[in-house]
Parts: structure tokens; C-alpha cells; sequence
């Protein structure tokens, strides 16, 4: 009796130690202490100690007040400490047959616990148990958690329990279990065709709440399963109906929002008829009647009635819907852009550059609305303004929107002034109405944009005036007056360097019947080019074009040749190999070949235009969506993630990595007796000891060009390389290689950039040469682009250098690169591709294997 009596003592005055102790403070106490801190330590000593507090009372296991201190412990989660410590007492409570009590614990297990951690599992029972519970309360805290935390095996775990309450009468738990359903077939996808059945009657449903999770589950299944896309289709009249409904019925204070009756379902059945009715005729059909309707009847005045808006443009330009329903849609863009809502007008520019090209004329119309957000103080606005008002260049209205745009450029921000230059170059080129407009027009825009201005806008320029021969001297004069007024815009120098050095004798004899002559001596043209050239401004590129023009000035003059040479020659001694290399040659020519200085510096022939034919007025429709993407690549990429090297993607294979940089290329040989002709100058040694050129010089095609024009396209007085022309790997121009016919391959099309294969047989019989074409139909160049490739190793490649690694926008010029592929084995082959690219400050990264080649590829 004595050890019981004992026994009793002790757990007596355990129990009177207990009741001592105060209780845990309240949720709301400890908010009130939290606020009150005043620094970041005194909140952090507040918290940790009530941890420890809390820790305490879950380690005596106190299921009085287990509940507070997870409640507590939730809200110090929410501040961003870590209650880990606390995930086991959530299931604790979870099992409670409380309501408060599984309340709070199901908070905490949505909040402390997600599928990466396997303690979610020990959940899986208590949720079964309460998904069936006779609370529908309780079994709405379950399938709330479930959608929250679910992994793949809880979902095939309960999939079964979620169907059969997707089947009950109560509209609260078939509301609750069509959103558990949604997000399990998120999760996995192949748990779909369970919830087909149950999915089709909730469409019959008068409970909007039940309407609206029916309407997501299925938009969730048609973008998962095109055969689930075809199922549904046939209720596409159960939707209208629905539609019908909620447009014509009477005021109804439950569903009301801003005058109109349950927006949120109206958006949602939209979407989905959108999904539904693309490619498909019939389903259209069947849905024109009711977004014209929608279109028609809708408030404006609202921003629920805009989403609704919104939301039908958007299935009326997806569907196969009529010319007349299209009109009607791009009205209610346009009535948008009228908005003082900043969101609603940008939404609108995004909306109508999309649809651009499905209705051209309908979007022309509110042209003048659009070239008025150009003036917007929204920058967002400003850059979908502009990428629109490109889109709707066409040869009617070139003149109006470059003067616009002009205008624009004017006061655009810096960020602007380098698209907006180079894309009213290739409009001026695709459009123009004449040379003298396109000239004057790309005058403006140089010296507007001034040095925003793109490298290759300057090559192109040059390009289109030395096409022009008739408006040589009208050109060259109204570049020299613009130089004379202002120097520091290089582009603007460079382009006029170019033409004065050209056409100087027409600059001098000022015939021109486009304007009034101006009256210029040898003298003032030389000093404006040394002033240039001098300069601290000026830049290394824009002094070669100077050094160049000069050296040209020497056989269209004829008083100032001595002060030319004296220019030249102070360079000879320049840190700047480039410039010294230019000067040494040039004062070579003055002194042991100036018999063959005439000859070497004559006119350049007109150079051949390889960009857009301006013959051509193509429709806008050909111009490539700068949102949408072409959806049917010919390559099937692969879903899995990127391999790090090419040596992954065919096994067994033999890779090469190509150069980005073009090499140059060699001496010909019918330059070989020039060469002998200018004695001890070893015009190719740069070259050997340098094999690949600098970034700066390849990017500079036409200044590149100019010291090997001086000698009338002689390749050893140029140093650097020419991407215009690209060997074959014999060595020669392509244009030598024996041409017999192979049909031709698409073998990359995506996202704006497509790789054309040409074939030609070498001259032995098991090589075939590839000419790879790459261009690019968006409206922003494609910089840094690299192309890849992997064989077989029965078979062997070799890729040379690209003309180039950027690859130009609107289908202006192309990059292209020369692949040989050694067959000897004849036998079938199959090539792994991989493209690297940067579009618009994107990264961008494609792989995908071709294997449709030719038959006579592989013989």
C-alpha cells in the first residue's frame, strides 16, 4: 500500500505542478506582441521564444491546446520562420473528430506539407475517411487539401472516391470533388477517362458554382487529349444553351457583378467554345449565332463586360467563324484602344497584332487610333504600338505610316530608336514608292536615329544606293551636307564616306535634277574627311570607310592628290593594325603602281540586291506574328530535356561543333600574279597569323568589302574576310560546283526560323555537298545563332564557317553554311540538329533530328 500511496503523490502533484503553469498565450496576443516590436531582434526574440514554448507543449503531448499553438505556429510560417516542427501535430489534428480541430489541421497540412515529402502520405487514410464524412464541411476541408497536396499516388489512391462525389446531389461536395478531379488530371493525365461520365452530366446542373468547375474540367481535358477534344464537341449546344441563358436571363442578385450576370462563367464557357470550335467547321457553325450575340449585348461601360469582350474576340478569331463576326470583333479591339484604361488598351494592341494577319483590311481601319498610341506615356503601349503599326505597312499607306514613325523616332526613347530604324529600312525597301523617297526617307532615319542606327541598316543602305545609278549625285550631295552639319552620327558618316568616295566626280560636278546643286571644291570635301577621320568620335569602323573614300578621291580629283597622300600616309605608323595595314597598302599603290591606280579604283559596279524585291507588294499576311509561333514544326523535338552535348543525341556518332566566325578565304589563283606584282607586301600574313577574325570586323560586311573593292574585287588586298561569298569545301565558289538536281528539304521551321537544305553531288561521287540556308521571318534579328549537327559514324561530316551568325528579321537576307557528308557505305542517313540563337534578349535552344533526306543523298 505504501508504493501505491506513493505512486498517487507523485502524479498528484505532477497535476498541481500543470495547473500552476499558465496556459499558452492566444493567437491574437501574440499578433498584438509581434506588431509591437519595434526591431527586427526584438521580433525574433518574440518568436523564438514562443517555438520553444510551442515545442514544449508538443513534446508533453497537451492536446488541450494543440490546436492554438498550431494556429500560432501557422501565422510564424506565414512570417517566413521555419515550423517544420509542426507538421506531425497538423495530422494529429487532422484525425480529431472535431470540426475546429481538423479545420486547423488541414490548414497546416496544406501550408506545411506538399507532395515532396513523404509525410503527406500518412494523410491519404484520415482524407478518405472524411471525404465520406456526413459534415459536408469536413468533406469540403479533405478535398480542399487533396487538390492542394496531392502527388501522383494520392491521386490514383482516391481517384475512385473523387468520381463517386462528383455524383452526389449535394452541389457543395460535387463543386469541391470537379476541382479535386481538375487538379488530379493535371497531375496525371491518364486518370482522365475515370471522370469522363460523371463530367458530362454536371453540364445539366443549375448550380453555377457546379457549372463553372464542370466548364474548367472539361477546357482541361480538351487541352489534354485531342480525343477528349472530339468528345466533347458534341455538347458544344449544351454550352450555347448555357450561354443563351446567362445573356438573356432577368436580374439575379446571387450572380450579379456590375449589371451582368455571372461574368466569371460567361468567360469560362468562352474559352471553351474557343477550344472547341477551332478546326472545326461544324462546331463553329453552331456557335457564330451566340458570340454575336455576346459581341452585341454586352456593357462596355464595366471592365467585366470588356473581359467578356475580350474573351469572345478571342474565340471569334480562332474558329472558323464569318468575315462578318471577324469585323465585328477587331470593332470592339478597336473601340478598346479608346479606353483610358492603360490594361485595356494594351490588351487590345496585343490582340489586334495577332490578328493581324487573319483580316487585314478590318485592322487598317483603325490605323489612325493606333498610330495615336504611339504618343502614349505607357512604354508597354508604345512597343505593341509600334511592333503594329509595321505589321500594317502595305503599299497604299508606306508613305503616311514611315512619316509617322519618323516622327516617332524623333522623340522615342533610345531603346526604340534601333528597331524602329532598322525596320523602317526593310518597310522603305519592301514598299517604297520610289528610289528618291527611299532615299530621302533613310537620309531622315540616319540622322534621326543617329548612332541607334543597326550595322547591317548601313551595309543594306549602301547596297540600295549603288543599285540606284540615276540618284548617284543627288545622293552623294545631300550626304555631304549632312556630314558638313553634323559628324558625330557614324552610321550617317559611314554611308556618306561610302558614296562620297564613289561619287566624288559627280559630288564635284553638282548636275543633278532632283535638287539644286551646291557648289563644293576639292579642298572642303578633303578637309571634312580628315576632320572626320580625326576625330575623337569617330570610330575605327567609320575611319576605315574615311581611309577608303579617300584613297578612291585620288582618281576622281585632281588638284588635291598630294594632300590625299598626305592623309593617307599619316596612318602608316597607326597602333591600329587595320588602319596601318590600309595605309601601307594604299601608299604602295601611289608609289610603285600608279599606273594601275586608276584602273584599281574604279566605280563599283552596282551591287546585287539579295535582300527584299521591292517589285514585290506582298501581303501583310506573309509577315510573320511576332505572339504566334508556328504550332507544326517539320523536326519533331524531342520532349525530353537537353542533352549536354551532341554526342547524347545519336549514341554511336561523330559530332562537329562549327566555328562561328566565317575563315577567310584564300588568295585565288588569278590574283596570283598581282600579288607578284606588288613586290615585298605580304598581303595574306594577317590572315595566317589571325585565322579567324574578330566579332567587330565580321559583323561589318560592306566596310569588310571596301578595301577589296579598291583593287576592283582582287582578293589579296583584302584582309578581311567576305561573308557575301562562301566556298564550297574544295575551295571554290559554290556557283562552280557541279549542279545536279536533288530536290530541296525544310528541315527546321519554328518560331519564325526555318533551315532549307540544297543538295548538290561533289565531284566524288559518295559526298554530297548541303547548302544550308537559314532565314528568319519575325521582326527582330536572331543574333549569336550557331547551328550543330551529329552523323552516324558510318558516316563522316565536315561543316565549314557560316557567312555569318545573324540571321537578319523579315526574311531580308539569310545566313548560310556548306555541310559534306561522306556516304561510303550508301547508307540511309539520319542527322541530329541543334540551333542556339538569342531572339529579342531570349535565349532560345532547339534540337530535332532529320531523317526524310533525299533518296539520292544516300546513294
Amino acid at each position: 500500500m505504501s508504493v501505491l500511496q506513493a505512486i498517487e503523490e507523485k502524479v498528484k502533484s505532477v497535476e498541481e505542478k500543470l495547473s500552476k503553469m499558465p496556459p499558452p498565450i492566444k493567437l491574437k496576443d501574440l499578433i498584438r506582441n509581434i506588431r509591437a516590436a519595434r526591431t527586427q531582434a526584438d521580433e525574433r526574440a518574440i518568436v523564438q521564444k514562443e517555438c520553444a514554448s510551442i515545442r514544449n507543449s508538443f513534446r508533453d503531448e497537451d492536446n488541450t491546446y494543440r490546436c492554438r499553438n498550431v494556429a500560432k505556429l501557422l501565422y510564424i510560417h506565414m512570417l517566413g520562420y521555419p515550423a517544420h516542427f509542426g507538421q506531425l501535430e497538423c495530422l494529429k489534428l487532422v484525425a480529431q473528430p472535431r470540426f475546429t480541430d481538423k479545420r486547423i489541421g488541414y490548414l497546416g497540412t496544406t501550408l506545411l506539407l506538399d507532395e515532396r515529402q513523404d509525410v503527406h502520405l500518412l494523410v491519404t487514410n484520415s482524407m478518405k475517411n472524411d471525404m465520406n464524412h456526413s459534415t459536408q464541411y469536413i468533406a469540403g476541408l479533405a478535398l480542399g487539401c487533396l487538390g492542394s497536396i496531392c502527388s501522383q499516388e494520392m491521386c490514383r489512391d482516391l481517384a475512385a472516391e473523387i468520381e463517386k462525389l462528383m455524383k452526389q446531389s449535394n452541389a457543395y461536395i460535387k463543386k469541391k470533388a470537379t476541382l479535386c478531379a481538375f487538379r488530379i488530371i493535371r497531375k496525371v493525365p491518364e486518370l482522365m477517362e475515370i471522370f469522363i461520365p460523371a463530367t458530362r452530366s454536371l453540364l445539366s446542373e443549375k448550380n453555377h458554382g457546379v457549372l463553372l468547375t464542370a466548364v474548367v474540367l472539361i477546357t482541361e481535358m480538351c487541352e489534354k487529349s485531342p480525343d477528349t477534344l472530339s468528345h466533347f464537341r458534341k455538347l458544344v449546344p449544351n454550352l450555347v444553351r448555357i450561354l443563351k441563358n446567362l445573356i438573356m436571363s432577368g436580374y439575379s442578385p446571387e450572380h450579379d457583378v456590375s449589371g451582368v450576370s455571372d461574368p466569371f462563367l460567361q468567360v469560362k464557357i468562352l474559352k471553351l467554345l474557343r477550344i472547341l470550335g477551332k478546326y472545326d467547321a461544324d462546331a463553329s457553325e453552331a456557335m457564330n449565332d451566340i458570340l454575336a450575340q455576346v459581341a452585341t449585348n454586352t456593357e462596355t461601360s464595366k471592365n467585366v463586360g470588356n473581359a467578356i469582350l475580350y474573351e469572345t474576340v478571342l474565340a471569334i478569331m480562332d474558329i472558323k467563324s464569318e468575315s462578318g463576326l471577324r469585323v465585328l470583333a477587331i470593332n470592339i479591339l478597336g473601340r478598346f484602344l479608346l479606353n483610358n484604361d492603360k490594361n485595356i488598351r494594351y490588351v487590345a494592341l496585343n490582340t489586334l497584332l495577332k490578328t493581324v494577319s487573319a483580316d487585314m483590311n478590318a485592322v487598317q481601319r483603325h490605323r489612325s487610333t493606333i498610330v495615336d498610341c504611339l504618343k502614349d506615356p505607357d512604354v508597354s503601349i508604345r512597343r505593341r504600338a509600334v511592333e503594329l503599326c509595321f505589321a500594317l505597312i502595305n503599299a497604299n499607306n508606306v508613305r503616311g505610316m514611315v512619316k509617322e514613325l519618323v516622327f516617332f523616332l524623333e522623340k522615342a526613347d533610345p531603346e526604340f530608336k534601333s528597331h524602329v530604324s532598322s525596320n523602317i529600312f526593310h518597310a522603305c525597301e519592301k514598299y517604297a514608292p520610289n528610289k528618291r523617297w527611299h532615299i530621302d526617307t533613310m537620309m531622315k532615319v540616319l540622322t534621326t536615329a543617329g548612332n541607334h542606327v543597326l550595322d547591317d541598316t548601313v551595309s543594306s543602305l549602301i547596297q540600295m544606293i549603288s543599285d540606284t545609278s540615276s540618284l548617284h549625285g543627288y545622293t552623294s550631295q545631300q550626304l555631304f551636307k549632312a556630314i558638313q552639319e553634323d559628324n558625330t552620327q557614324q552610321p550617317l558618316v559611314q554611308v556618306a564616306a561610302w558614296c562620297i568616295g564613289e561619287y566624288g566626280d559627280l559630288l564635284m560636278a553638282g548636275q543633278t535634277e532632283e535638287a539644286e546643286p551646291i557648289q563644293v571644291t576639292e579642298d572642303a570635301v578633303v578637309e571634312v574627311l580628315e576632320k572626320i577621320i580625326q576625330s575623337t568620335t569617330a570610330t575605327q569602323v567609320t575611319k576605315e570607310y574615311v581611309l577608303t573614300a579617300l584613297m578612291k578621291l585620288s582618281t576622281r580629283f585632281t588638284v588635291t592628290v598630294d594632300y590625299i597622300k598626305k592623309v593617307i600616309s599619316a596612318y602608316g605608323p597607326s597602333l591600329d593594325m587595320e588602319l596601318q595595314q590600309r595605309s601601307v597598302e594604299y601608299l604602295t599603290l601611289f608609289r610603285s603602281y600608279d599606273h594601275m591606280r586608276a584602273g584599281l579604283l574604279e566605280r563599283m559596279p552596282p551591287m546585287e540586291n539579295k535582300g527584299i524585291n521591292n517589285s514585290e507588294t506582298k501581303n501583310n499576311s506573309e509577315r510573320t506574328d511576332l505572339v504566334k509561333t508556328n504550332d507544326k514544326p517539320v523536326v519533331n523535338l524531342p520532349t525530353q530535356p537537353e542533352s549536354n552535348g551532341l554526342l547524347d543525341l545519336l549514341g554511336d556518332t561523330q559530332t562537329v561543333t562549327p566555328a562561328i566566325i566565317q575563315e577567310p578565304q584564300k588568295p585565288q589563283k588569278d590574283s596570283a600574279d598581282l600579288l607578284d606584282l606588288l613586290g615585298d607586301l605580304d598581303f595574306t600574313s594577317s590572315n595566317e597569323m589571325n585565322p579567324q577574325p574578330s566579332l567587330q570586323q565580321t559583323q561589318q560586311p560592306i566596310s569588310n568589302n571596301i578595301l577589296g573593292n579598291v583593287m576592283d574585287n582582287v582578293q589579296p588586298l583584302q584582309p578581311m574576310t567576305q561573308p557575301q561569298q562562301t566556298p564550297n569545301f574544295l575551295g571554290a565558289p559554290l556557283d562552280n560546283v557541279t549542279n545536279n538536281k536533288i530536290p530541296s528539304l525544310v528541315a527546321f521551321e519554328k518560331a519564325g526560323l526555318k533551315i532549307d537544305f540544297n543538295f548538290e553531288k561533289d565531284s566524288n561521287p559518295a559526298v554530297t555537298n548541303i547548302m544550308l540556308t537559314a532565314t528568319n521571318s519575325t521582326m527582330f534579328p536572331m543574333t549569336e545563332f550557331v547551328f550543330q549537327a551529329a552523323v552516324p559514324k558510318s558516316f563522316q561530316l565536315q561543316l565549314q564557317s557560316p557567312s555569318g551568325n545573324v540571321v537578319p528579321p523579315n526574311n531580308s537576307a539569310a545566313v548560310t553554311q556548306v555541310i559534306k557528308i561522306a556516304n561510303p557505305q550508301k547508307q540511309p542517313l539520319r542527322m541530329r540538329i541543334k540551333l542556339a540563337y538569342n531572339w529579342n534578349g531570349m535565349d532560345v535552344n532547339e534540337q530535332g533530328e532529320v531523317s526524310n533526306f533525299p533518296a539520292a543523298v544516300n546513294q
